[in-house]
This record gives C-alpha cells, sequence and structure tokens, in this order.
C-alpha cells in the first residue's frame, strides 16, 4: 500500500524546481520538488503550467508523471491530491489557490505572498479555514535552524535587554519586505508602525520599497531601511541587545555575535569584540518546512508558518504602502497603470 501523500505542484519555474538544475543532487533543496522527493513522504503526481515546453522540462526532471496547461484539464476528481503546493507568479495566486480549494486538498504549501492584497488574502485565510484545509506560507525563515536559536536566545535573556533593530531590504514591500516583516514579527512580536517614508520603486511598479519605523510591544524601536534592487539584492539585519550585537548578512548565510567586555586600554569602558561569524553550508529551511508539513499531516503538528502568519505581516507591509502613497501620489498613479 502507498502511505505517500500525492501532490499537485502550479508552476513549473525556479521555486518549483528550477533553482536545483545546477545544484548537486545530494545538495540542500532549493525548489519544492526537490524538497518532496528528498523527504520521501510524498508522491509528486501532476503539475500545472501553461508553458508547454517548461512543464514538460519539469515533468522529466522531477519524473511527475502528469502534466497540464491548466486547472480546467485536470481529469482528476474531489480528494485526488492531499497536498497542493502553489508555485505560480503571485498575480495568479488568488485565482489558484481558490481552484486548489475546489480539490478539497488537506493542505496548501504557497509561495509567499499569499496574494497581491491584504482583502484577497483575507479571503482566502477565511475560505481555507471553513474548508478545513491546512494553509501554510514559505516565509522560509520560519524554518531556519539559526533563527530559531536566536529566537529562544532572545527569550531566555541570554542577550540582555533589547535596544534596537535596523534591517534592510530591497526589491518590493510585498514581495521581499514582506520576508523582512515576517522575520521580526518571529523574533520580536506584534509591531505598530511608527513612521512612514517615502516609496521607492526599485523593481515592481505596482510594488514599491518603503522606509518606516516601527516599535515592539516593549517600545525597542525597530528601523526598516530599503536599498535599490538595481544596485544588488540586500536582505540583512542587526540587533542591537544589553549584551551585544547580532549580524544577519546575505539573507542569512551569515551571522555574527559579538559580545562586550571592558577594555584593556580605557578603564570604565565596555568595547564590542570582533565576535564570532557562522556560516551554515546551505539551507535546511526547504526541507525543514516539508518535514514540518509532513508531521503536521500524520501527527497535528503545529505549522511554522499559517496563513495567519503570512497575513499580519502583509497587514503591516500594506498599511506602510499605503501612508507611502499618501504622501507620494505619482507612485500610486504609476502603481495603478502597471
Amino acid at each position: 500500500m502507498n502511505s505517500k501523500f500525492k501532490v499537485l505542484l502550479i508552476g513549473c519555474g525556479n521555486m518549483a524546481g528550477g533553482y536545483d538544475l545546477l545544484q548537486p543532487e545530494d545538495a540542500l533543496p532549493l525548489g519544492h520538488a526537490k524538497a518532496f522527493r528528498q523527504h520521501g513522504g510524498f508522491e509528486l503526481t501532476s503539475c500545472i503550467d501553461p508553458n508547454t515546453e517548461q512543464r514538460q522540462a519539469f515533468q522529466s526532471r522531477w519524473q511527475v508523471p502528469q502534466g497540464f496547461a491548466h486547472w480546467q484539464d485536470l481529469p482528476q476528481h474531489v480528494g485526488a491530491f492531499d497536498v497542493i503546493s502553489i508555485c505560480s507568479p503571485s498575480v495568479f495566486h488568488a485565482e489558484d489557490i481558490q481552484a486548489a480549494l475546489a480539490l478539497q486538498p488537506q493542505l496548501i504549501f504557497c509561495e509567499k505572498p499569499v496574494t497581491q492584497s491584504l482583502t484577497e488574502t483575507q479571503q482566502v485565510v477565511t475560505d481555507c479555514a471553513r474548508q478545513n484545509v491546512l494553509l501554510v506560507v514559505n516565509y522560509s525563515r520560519r524554518w531556519s535552524p539559526q533563527v530559531a536559536d536566536l529566537k529562544k536566545q532572545l527569550n531566555d535573556g541570554q542577550w540582555g535587554a533589547m535596544r534596537s533593530v535596523s534591517a534592510v531590504y530591497n526589491k518590493g514591500m510585498l514581495n521581499n519586505g514582506s520576508h523582512m516583516m515576517d522575520l521580526l514579527l518571529n523574533l520580536f512580536g506584534p509591531l505598530h508602525i511608527t513612521h512612514v517614508g517615502k516609496a521607492m520603486v526599485d523593481h515592481f511598479e505596482a510594488d514599491p520599497s518603503v522606509d518606516a519605523c516601527l516599535q515592539t510591544a516593549d517600545g525597542v524601536p525597530v528601523q526598516l531601511n530599503v536599498a535599490h534592487a538595481q544596485d544588488y539584492a540586500l536582505f540583512e539585519m542587526q540587533i542591537v541587545t544589553e549584551k551585544g550585537v547580532i549580524a544577519m548578512e546575505d539573507g542569512g548565510a551569515r551571522w555574527r555575535f559579538r559580545t562586550s567586555a571592558p577594555s584593556a586600554q580605557l578603564s570604565g569602558y565596555n568595547f564590542l569584540n570582533h565576535g564570532e561569524w557562522i556560516s551554515p553550508q546551505g539551507s535546511p529551511a526547504l526541507r525543514n518546512a516539508v518535514a514540518n508539513l509532513h508531521d503536521a499531516l500524520t501527527n497535528s503538528a503545529a505549522l511554522a508558518c499559517t496563513g495567519m502568519h503570512a497575513l499580519q505581516a502583509q497587514t503591516l507591509c500594506e498599511q506602510i504602502q499605503q501612508q507611502a502613497l499618501a504622501k507620494w501620489p505619482q507612485a500610486q498613479h504609476r502603481r495603478e497603470a502597471a
């Protein structure tokens, strides 16, 4: 008897499996197909993508027996898939999730953002809850061991009092900024907006990047800064605490932990040391995410990143964008034209 969970994958691009094409076979997975296959508890039975060449190449590489151009081409009946994994462009997410719900899977695993508007995301979260379908969103750092360890250290008081947080991102408030917002919410809890800067279109016309100031429930200041996506990719964070400074670089590929100690030259002064660099060999986040899905389906384990988590991040992102666009009407005009 085959006890594997049957998976339907929507969209056959980079997040589905394209990022893994140049990686060694035993490397940690960067896309959904490889993550499901490496786990062993899932069977990728079907995929959908309107690009025939891309779909057929995906089927061949990941040994997917059935491929279709559109949802309406699916011959499968309700309940044919346990998991529906959505890797299509975010502009299609809302309709893809509704089509997925019609098939009544146990779980939907969706790339971020859930949809391109807060209203649509609220509807998706409501519909999934109403139909008892688990909704999991791939804000990948929710499954990062480094982030989990850091969260525990902060909660246990190992770094003392929080002083401030400074983060920087680019390539759109919703596209990449929501990743940072979810990371901030995960580490520091609820945030409220105290100031919003200027909207800057650095990649997507409809998704400007915006700088903002926020505060934690305890009043710790959180500065969200922007870079320009045309210069280089940037996703980093610095946490200043009572006992030292923690820095995340290269999107989480490198971490630096600096602690304070009395100065050997200046009596009465403490200075930071050069610290310890930690550079994990690859990210196990997607592998851990798929393991979390399997544990939720088999043992009712808690999911690390649900639709509600994504909704909280998107709420802040949309509030920041709307406040910024009110200050910069020209950006709103371009956004509506996009």
